[in-house]
Formats: C-alpha cells, structure tokens, sequence
C-alpha cells in the first residue's frame, strides 16, 4: 500500500469526479486526457487504503466511504486556497496576533485609545493583552514572550541594547487622598476639591501608599524626588502593585498617593485628586520592543503609537533611538 500524503493536484481530481459523475467529463474540466486522471483516481485511493468510486462501464459513483470524504475534501481545498491571500495578509500586518503588555497606569488614559485606533485599523489582528509592572514586562520581552509592552520610563542600562524605547505621553502627578483629608487640607466646603492645589508639605504627616521599588523603580524613584524636592521625607505606610489596589487604600483611608493624571478616571468613593502646588513632576509612559524584531503586525502597531506621541508632543526627533529617557 502507497503510504505517501494525498497532494492538492490529486485531492482537486477527486472533487471534479465526483461532482461530474464521470471520467470523460473530469477530464476535459481539468484539461487533462482521461487515462492521467484514471491513474490519479487510483494513486489516491492507493494511498488512503480505501474505494473512492464504485465504477461500471457506464457510470462511475461515489461509495459511501468517498461520499462522506467529499467534504471534508472541500473543506481542506478551501483552506489550501486561501493560503495565499493569508499569507499576504499577514506579510501587510493585517492579520495576526500581537502580544501586548501594559502597566496599569496606561488602562486609564493611553491603552484604550491605542487599541481603539488600532482595532479599527487591523480588525483581523487578534490581541492578546496582559497587565503587568515595568520590571515584568522588561523580562517577558528579553524572553522573547510578549511582542511589546506599555512601560513607564526610565528602562534599566542593562538591557539598552536589546530593547528600543518610543516615548508616548507625559502626564503631571497629582495627589490621591481621602476626602476627609482633602477637607482638612485648604478646601473649602463649597468648593470643587479637585481643582484645588496642595502642597505636599500639608501632607508630610500623611503615610505615603506606593508601588515597591523593586518592581517599579523608576516610578518610585520619581515619587520620593517629588518628596525630596518640597524639603520632606515621607512616610512609606503601604505597598501596592497596582493602581487600583493603590487608590482602594487610599480610599480607606491609609494614607496618599501620587498618581498620574490619567488616574483620575478611576473614580473610587472616598477619594478626591488633587493637583500639586509644587511645580508639577511628570511621569513618561513608553512603548518598548525588542529592536531588530519587529513584526509587520507590530509594525501597524507602532505606526498608531507613533501617531498619538507626535499628536501628544512626546516625540522629538529620532526618540526610538534612545531607550533610557530622561535620565532619571
């Protein structure tokens, strides 16, 4: 018995047979001579170990084994046929996958808007998103797991040469707090506290609820200048890897945190966001990718990245050229 795979050409065959019911017929469809086809027929028959076709001198019919096969025939064709197109697609960057990270931070201002503009444009490219620290995402990426990631800046020296960096947005920190504090710290009742400015110095007393430095240390480092630079050394009281974990402390009144801007669509009950009197330190969101490996799915996605940091004014010349802004 032939033990070899059926191929297209002869799976092709057996579909123009059992649809015409006749050798002749096959064969002139095919533009082939029928004996060619007839050995085709009986190759492929060979090779699957089973009759395809009961055949007289007059007719030839499918046996009950080729007539359930039909189908599935057709359907392995299909899937043959648009092979090409796919490929095509997926040398354009329209189909695809693209594993995606990002931190917490940027699921409240910048993500959404990225895969909004990025959905419309490549609807065929299948997402897969994970929220995970700057630290994480740094590994997952080295390792070759994850295609991209939203991090906040500065990235670490070591892995410079490995990872290009394209700074996205830049936002102030403003302060989470208690509503009970923010009363107590220069708002009046009949005023909107969120538009109140507030001295860090108002707050030294206050336990400071922050990411821990080893997953975050440029975030942290940030936050603890922001401190230094109003003269203060705060008080850490909690730790947190997560924003919204962060601002539920707050909320239950822990102590402050400061956060980006964008935080401030997440609305928890308790808490009031409040801009600094200080002048206003900003924190830098960037999107990273392992350089030299980019995808045309990745590609598409860089070019709707690039688009919105130009649009935010936070590209400046060549900037995926330097991986560690900021110097921070």
């Amino acid at each position: 018995m032939n033990s070899t795979v059926p191929d297209l050409r002869q799976l092709r065959y057996f579909v123009a047979v059992a649809e015409e019911q006749h050798f002749g017929r096959a064969a002139a469809r095919l533009s082939m001579t029928q004996p060619p086809l007839s050995q085709a027929i009986r190759a492929l028959e060979d090779t699957l170990g089973v009759e395809l076709f009961a055949r007289t001198r007059r007719s030839v019919e499918l046996t009950p084994v080729g007539a359930d096969l039909l189908p599935e025939v057709r359907r392995l064709l299909a899937a043959a046929e648009a092979l090409r197109p796919l490929a095509q697609s997926l040398a354009r960057g329209e189909a695809g996958v693209l594993s995606l990270a990002f931190v917490s931070t940027a699921d409240y201002g910048l993500l959404p808007l990225l895969l909004r503009d990025f959905g419309a444009r490549h609807p065929r490219v299948r997402l897969q998103l994970a929220e995970a620290t700057s630290d994480v995402q740094i590994e997952e990426l080295v390792a070759g797991r994850i295609d991209a990631g939203l991090v906040i800046a500065p990235l670490p020296p070591r892995h410079a040469a490995q990872l290009s960096y394209l700074p996205v947005a830049r936002e102030p920190l403003v302060i989470a707090m208690p509503a009970e504090l923010a009363a107590r710290a220069g708002a009046a009742a009949d005023l909107d506290w969120s538009d109140v400015p507030v001295s860090l110095g108002d707050l030294a007393d206050a336990p400071l609820v922050v990411f821990p430095r080893r997953l975050a240390p440029g975030f942290y480092d940030i936050i603890m200048d922001c401190y230094g630079a109003a003269g203060l050394a705060p008080r850490v009281g909690q730790e947190a890897i997560q924003m919204q974990t962060i601002v539920s402390l707050v909320s239950a009144g822990m102590g402050v945190a400061l956060v980006p801007q964008s935080l401030r669509n997440l609305r928890r009950t308790g808490v009031v966001y409040r801009p600094l009197a200080q002048r206003a330190t900003t924190i830098e969101t960037g999107l990273v990718w392992r350089t030299g490996e980019v995808s045309p799915v990745l590609a598409g996605f860089i070019e709707i990245v690039r688009a919105h940091a130009a649009k935010a004014g936070a590209v400046k010349g060549d900037a995926a050229a330097n991986p560690n802004p900021g110097g921070r």
